[in-house]
């Protein structure tokens, strides 16, 4: 990027990240993605139709996709079409949703975590400030 002559460095950054929640669906026949309860989107500022990177906990699978919403409250996570077969149902999985930025929006940059329950539920939200350091809690449940 560059302003007025000026090269702005942009960098991309961990954004919102839904930790260790449990597949409840693998469904082959569909065109693509992951269904996630609207509820735990919003607690991690995930946008519908955002690309997301998943990481399967107990197989070690990591792939790319885009959000859909689920319904609220329902603790829905679909994997579907190709994504089904690099999650089985019950597997824990990390979904992380990156932002980028320049260097200067880095520098204040601390991204929403959200931890659940084996039932997908909020347990609680908060941010990351520094290297395995959490910080604040925004949400209690």
């Amino acid at each position: 990027m560059i302003k007025k002559g000026v090269r702005i460095m942009m960098i991309t950054l961990l954004n919102g990240k839904i930790h260790r929640a449990t597949g409840t669906q693998a469904e082959l026949d569909y065109v693509g993605s992951i269904t996630v309860d609207i509820a735990l989107l919003e607690a991690a500022g995930i946008r519908e139709y955002e690309k997301v990177h998943i990481v399967d906990i107990e197989n070690g699978n990591r792939f790319e996709t885009y959000t859909i919403a689920g319904e609220r409250g329902s603790g829905m996570i679909c994997l579907n079409g190709a994504a089904a077969r690099c999650v089985h149902v019950k597997d824990k999985i990390i979904i992380m949703a990156y932002a980028t930025m320049t260097t200067e929006e880095a520098d204040s940059h601390k991204p929403k975590v959200v931890f659940v329950d084996e039932n997908n539920a909020i347990v609680k939200t908060m941010n990351y400030e520094k290297h395995g350091v959490i910080g604040e809690d925004i949400i209690n449940s």
